[in-house]
């Protein structure tokens, strides 16, 4: 995750005093040095909606052998242990799980800020004020355009004025709420448009994401975003970012998914000879260190298995109900977590010889192995150069 407002502007948020750590620096385990990782857990794969690019390939039926309340109880307490500093409660859909308010409260009781990702349509007045009684400290709601394009890619006429009102719900009880947008080529032409939405709308945070190829989203590698137009998303983003900086407007705009967006910021300042903003990001950028599936970030399913990240269901490290997260996420006995865990002498192509590594950390595995079948190949949604990444031209190919 790359914050677009801390980059630029020197702005400080909640995450990231995470994100930007010293003590970060050779941390195998978790965020920053005695703190475990940040936790997505995908608490059901039951949704209400059947959004196009999802990585869960959810849908409205009910799934067995989910975790029980109980189990989720003694997962949530295993990862206080384990001193995990963040719980991201997702799905599917997670507010369709009766127990939701019960497990986010009791993470906040045992120090674990709870944050919640749904795409809005069930946050009724009623939710959004137990949502924010109970501690959740950000609702990230999905939204991948306006109306039409949105109701398109969520398969459901009217999902665009449900998410709205569950949006104006959480404002108005004053819960922190903010949109994830993912980029592709269908909505690519709807950035400008969130921006002026996230204004009017008084939301406080916008996080773009960058497509990876998983679950239905495998089926849109030929949506994706050409380099060129990975160029021109962050461009407008950077346009927009300083636009609301100028205006004294307070916004938290960041983007996921690709680190190479970290280092466009880096030479975007060469580029206009600021010097002292390019030293700056750059610094940044070397505490975050890139990509950290498997160090920094978890994953866990509904059914309890431990992934890198929510992406990559398809390596597993072990269940909950079986063993401890802390147990789990620090036995290097599974060759791909050992190899997240450091992971530079394993990269190939492009990714092995950039000169940017140290920054990216070779970006999104699983688009590397979605594309080449090689987990450990260059990630296809680096947009730079050959020589940008300072390959010499006999080892280009």
């Amino acid at each position: 995750m790359i914050s677009v407002t801390k980059l630029l502007f020197a702005t400080d948020y909640f995450g990231d005093s995470l994100r930007y750590n010293p003590t970060s620096r050779g941390t195998r385990h978790g965020v920053t040095s005695g703190a475990g990782p940040v936790v997505v857990w995908n608490s059901t794969r039951t949704c209400n909606l059947t959004c196009r690019h999802c990585y869960m390939d959810s849908d409205a039926q009910k799934y067995q052998g989910e975790l029980t309340t109980g189990e989720a109880r003694q997962f949530i307490a295993d990862l206080a242990e384990f001193k995990v500093p963040v719980l991201l409660f997702s799905g599917g859909e997670p507010l369709i799980r009766p127990d939701f308010f019960e497990l986010a409260a009791y993470a906040a009781d045992r120090g674990i800020r709870p944050t919640l990702s749904t795409n809005g349509t069930l946050i009724t007045p009623e939710v959004a004020r137990r949502i924010k009684e109970i501690g959740v400290g950000y609702v990230g709601i999905s939204l991948d355009g306006l109306r039409e394009v949105n109701d398109k890619f969520r398969g459901k006429p009217g999902a665009f004025a449900a998410a709205m009102q569950g949006i104006q719900n959480c404002v108005a009880v004053g819960q922190r709420v903010g949109l994830r947008f993912t980029i592709n080529r269908h909505n690519l032409q709807e950035l400008d448009r969130i921006f002026d939405f996230i204004e009017e709308e008084n939301i406080d945070r916008v996080c773009f994401y960058h497509l990876v190829y998983s679950g239905r989203g495998n089926r849109m590698v030929d949506e994706d975003v050409t380099p060129a137009e990975s160029r021109q998303a962050m461009d407008i983003i950077i346009r927009r970012a300083r636009d609301f900086e100028a205006r004294g407007l307070v916004k938290e705009i960041l983007t996921v998914d690709n680190h190479c967006d970290g280092i466009y910021l880096y030479l975007k300042a060469l580029e206009e000879k600021n010097y002292v903003l390019a030293e700056r990001i750059k610094g940044l950028i070397s505490l975050n260190g890139g990509n950290r599936s498997g160090i920094a970030f978890a994953e866990v399913d509904p059914w309890g298995f431990v992934h890198p990240d929510q992406f990559t269901q398809h390596h597993t490290f072990g269940n909950v109900r079986e063993r401890k997260f802390g147990d789990i996420w620090t036995d290097l006995s599974h060759p791909v977590l050992a190899g997240l865990k450091d992971r530079k002498p394993l990269l190939k192509g492009r990714c092995s010889l950039c000169r940017f590594l140290p920054n990216c950390n070779g970006n999104f595995r699983t688009r590397a192995e979605a594309v080449t079948g090689d987990f450990w190949e260059s990630d296809p949604a680096c947009y730079f150069s050959d020589e940008e990444i300072g390959l010499l031209k006999e080892n280009a190919g």
